[in-house]
This record gives structure tokens, C-alpha cells and sequence, in this order.
């Protein structure tokens, strides 16, 4: 894989855990994005997780480890990747967002990228897992902080690439939801697909049904964001939400999620036919 690991902010010993872990790689697999996997795959087997019997304890160690310092180089070594960022990020700017949160963006990739286009958006990035090097990044920016415990009143949140790792994403997105404005906007990146290990096959059936929820926690769907992986809610109800029916309704989507991955071979070409 090749990693530029030249940043100054490194220490000694997290670079030293960056090489030997770049020494695991398979010489079989035929691109850096694949190899990457491979590599957290491979940490997430060495802290013995599981993502069906869920011990937090070593998927905590998991988090901690190093290998997300190598992800976070390797994103913004990765046009593909930096090219959703840029266009999140852009976005921000455009729309004159002064109080904006980056949601378990510890590696301030999106959170630097708005303050280089824009040094007046106050930028906190909202991470159970600081780095040592996440945090001296943060600290070369005026206007941007990380934070342990989530602000209110954002104009706008981000969150990428976070949902599909937690064992209740609806809980974690309503938390996100009432830290922002009236008014204010959420653009969320969710992968709910097995890409890697600690993607949790529980939360899966969101891939179909996320949507649904968020209309249900007083979400408008404005749409996905151009050039981006992203889809851009605005909050338009700060009524408190019926978990009740919330609830059910995951249920039936956890439910129905196997039929229609069975059924979708199907269906693609019956919906082809008709929309063509």
C-alpha cells in the first residue's frame, strides 16, 4: 500500500505501529482500498471481536488502535474518498453554516477541509476516540475543537461512515438530530453493507429503511449530495419521537431486510423494465 507517513505529527511510536502493520499485508490483493480492509480486518481479529457477540470492551481497543491513523491517511491519499469530502465540505461553505459539528471525525479530515475554505465556521468534531495525532491536528486550527460531549443548537452536523459500527444507530442518529437547530441540516454517509468486519450486520437492514426513520424523527430527505457518498436531511419537527412506533417499525425492517435481499435479484430487472 502506498502511504505517504511523513507528517510531522506522528510520533515515533505510531509510526513504528504504521510500519509493522503495513508489513502485514497480502501481496495477493490488488488495490490499496482492498488491502486497507484487509488490515483492519486483521486488527479487529487480533482484539478477538465479533460483530454478532459484541464485547465493547475490546472493540474499544479496536478503536484505539492505530490502524484508524493508517484509514486516515490512507482517505486522504484516496482520490475517490477525498473527492466526497471536498464536495461535503464545499457544501458547508456554500450554505454560510457557522457552527458546525463533524460526528466521529476524530481524524479532522472533513473538519480541516472546511476551516482551510472557510476560518469563520466554528468546527467541532465530536469523538469517543481521540488520537494523539487527531489531536495535535485539531490544535493548528483556531476554530476547530474536538469535543467528548455534544453541543446543541448546530447549524449543521456531519457524520460519515459512523452508523454502521454502533449496535443502536437510531439512538446514536437521535442524538445527533436534537443537537441541531430548527431549521439547521445533517448530511449523513452510512455504508450498512459487510465491507469490513466491524460494520455490524445488525444495522444492515438500515440500508433499505434509513430514510423511512429519519421522516419519522422529523427529518425532511432534501436528497443525496452531489459528488458525495452523503444524503442531506433538514430538520423540520422538534416533536419528541413515538419510539413505540419507532421501534415497531425496525422491527419490521430487520424483518423484512432478508426477503427483500432475496427478492432483489428480481426486482432490479422488473424495475428496469418499468422506469427504462
Amino acid at each position: 500500500m502506498k502511504v505517504d507517513l511523513t507528517d510531522k505529527s506522528l510520533t515515533k511510536l505510531e509510526k513504528e505501529e504504521i510500519g509493522r502493520l503495513l508489513k502485514r499485508e497480502d501481496k495477493n490483493l490488488k488495490t490499496d482500498l482492498e488491502q486497507m480492509w484487509y488490515l483492519m480486518d486483521l486488527i479487529w481479529d487480533d482484539f478477538q471481536c465479533d460483530n454478532k457477540n459484541l464485547n465493547w470492551e475490546n472493540i474499544g481497543k479496536f478503536y484505539s488502535h492505530p490502524v484508524w491513523l493508517l484509514n486516515g491517511f490512507f482517505i486522504e491519499q484516496h482520490e475517490v474518498s477525498m473527492g466526497h469530502r471536498h464536495a461535503i465540505s464545499d457544501w458547508i461553505v456554500e450554505n454560510n453554516f457557522k457552527n458546525v459539528v463533524d460526528y466521529g471525525g476524530g481524524f479532522g479530515t472533513l473538519a480541516r477541509l472546511v476551516s482551510e475554505k472557510n476560518q469563520n465556521i466554528k468546527m467541532n468534531v465530536y469523538e469517543p476516540h481521540p488520537s494523539e495525532f487527531g489531536l495535535k491536528r485539531a490544535a493548528q486550527f483556531e476554530n476547530i475543537k474536538i469535543i467528548e460531549k455534544l453541543e446543541s443548537n448546530y447549524d449543521c452536523l456531519m457524520s460519515t461512515d459512523v452508523l454502521e459500527h454502533v449496535p443502536d444507530p437510531l439512538n446514536d442518529f437521535s442524538e445527533m438530530i436534537k443537537s441541531v437547530k430548527l431549521n439547521g441540516y445533517l448530511v449523513i454517509a452510512n455504508a450498512f453493507f459487510p465491507m469490513i468486519k466491524c460494520h455490524l450486520p445488525q444495522d444492515f437492514h438500515f440500508r433499505y429503511s434509513f430514510n423511512m426513520f429519519a421522516k419519522m424523527m422529523g427529518l425532511e430527505v432534501v436528497g443525496v449530495l452531489e459528488g458525495s457518498h452523503a444524503t442531506v436531511f433538514k430538520k423540520i419537527d422538534e416533536t419528541k419521537p413515538n419510539w413505540k412506533k419507532i421501534r415497531l417499525y425496525e422491527n419490521l425492517s430487520k424483518v423484512s431486510f432478508p426477503i427483500i435481499e432475496t427478492l432483489k435479484p428480481i426486482l432490479i430487472p422488473i424495475k428496469r423494465l418499468l422506469f427504462k
